[in-house]
């Protein structure tokens, strides 16, 4: 199958209220959609890179560098046979997993959209068991100004039909928080993602929060650390999930063997695309690790995706990936709805990623589009 044209367009949505976390608040979320064509089919890829280097060093400006000047001539009338041959394709160019990730999801659509089959199911391919057909999902609540306010939210999300919640944390909002929530729902599924603010010093705090029956404490050391996990994790009991430090098998594999964590996130976009997030799967499910699917506001174009991975046997856990409305009042294409009686989301099951973008809306909320051919 050879690629003729890629469209790639630099957008901007806004959120349906602030998401605090301890990077910042957001309320405006700027990614990059792309589209690779040829033999009359079209493939759609999204960057999830922001205006800002928190979670990440790319930004949508580097991103769009990187995909314009390197990674979009690399693939321009490339003839591929399958999507796993894209990151040797991509290989020249080091780090930017953001960047690559967007092609490399852009040619699994396609892919799956040549050989008539569902995102889920070109992934599902190696499996006995075929792609589930919903996926378990909670919701990602940002830092509220009170403990009051992030109570309020919760029982909103848990009347909503989410079955599973996770708090934002920093230092000075993390154990009364917990604790109030804990107090306030006994029984409901709780975890606390810190993205990195903590450091090994504040193992005492977090220690405290060991009582509370936690589904996971996630990423609370350096974005880049796997080996100070590894001395955090005998001394809390709470289960230790890690997130920005895992880029690939090769960190997934250091991790497990030195003992830093217990579950790992997955994020594809993170570690650069669905073939290398498979190869952690894999891994994890090798070892009796349990790993979910994380998620970074994505329109409805990353959502599919990440459900098409999170459909995959070894994901046990409930991922952030929650409905279109928790962050876009209108998004790019028709919106993901939760299954309020069991916390899913139904997994697309036609060809590709199954969703069609709405091209009006996507032009309303383009600043920038280039196409390249």
């Amino acid at each position: 199958m050879k690629i003729e044209r890629v469209d790639l367009y630099h957008i901007s949505q806004r959120l349906v209220a602030p998401f605090v976390t301890s990077f910042g608040p957001q309320q405006q979320r700027d990614s990059l959609i792309l589209t690779v064509h040829g033999d009359g089919l079209s493939g759609w890829g999204e960057c999830v890179a922001t205006n800002d280097p928190g979670y990440s060093y790319e930004t949508v400006q580097t991103a769009w560098h990187i995909l314009t000047d390197f990674l979009i001539p690399a693939v321009l009338g490339w003839t591929f046979e399958e999507p796993w041959e894209v990151p040797e394709k991509l290989s020249f160019v080091r780090g930017h997993p953001l960047a690559k990730a967007a092609v490399e999801q852009a040619v699994w659509d396609i892919a799956a959209r040549r050989d008539n089959l569902s995102f889920a199911q070109k992934l599902a391919a190696p499996y006995e068991e075929g792609p589930r057909t919903r996926v378990r999902v909670g919701v990602s609540i940002g830092i509220q100004p009170t403990i009051a306010d992030t109570l309020n939210v919760i029982r909103e999300k848990v009347a909503q039909g989410y079955g599973r919640i996770k708090l934002k944390i920093k230092p000075g909002h993390d154990v009364k928080v917990a604790e109030a929530a804990r107090t306030a729902f006994p029984e409901l599924p709780l975890m606390l993602d810190a993205n990195s603010a903590y450091t090994l010093g504040d193992a005492p705090v977090l220690q405290v929060m060991d009582p509370l029956n936690l589904l996971m404490l996630e990423q609370p050391l350096g974005y880049r650390d796997i080996y100070e996990h590894s001395l955090l994790r005998p001394q809390i009991q709470t289960p230790l999930c890690l997130d920005e430090s895992v880029h690939s098998v090769a960190d997934a594999r250091f991790a497990l063997a030195i003992g830093a964590c217990d579950i790992i996130n997955i994020k594809p976009a993170r570690v650069g695309g669905w073939t290398e997030a498979r190869g952690i799967h894999d891994l994890c499910r090798e070892e009796g690790v349990p790993v979910w699917c994380g998620g970074m506001l994505e329109t409805g174009v990353g959502r599919a995706g990440q459900l098409a991975l999170a459909s995959l046997p070894g994901f046990t856990l409930p991922g952030d990936i929650s409905a279109t409305d928790r962050y876009y009042a209108v998004d790019i294409t028709p919106p993901f709805t939760l299954n309020a009686e069991d916390s899913t989301i139904d997994v697309p099951d036609g060809p590709g990623l199954g969703v069609e973008v709405d091209r009006k809306q996507l032009k309303r909320v383009t600043l920038r589009q280039e196409t390249f051919s």
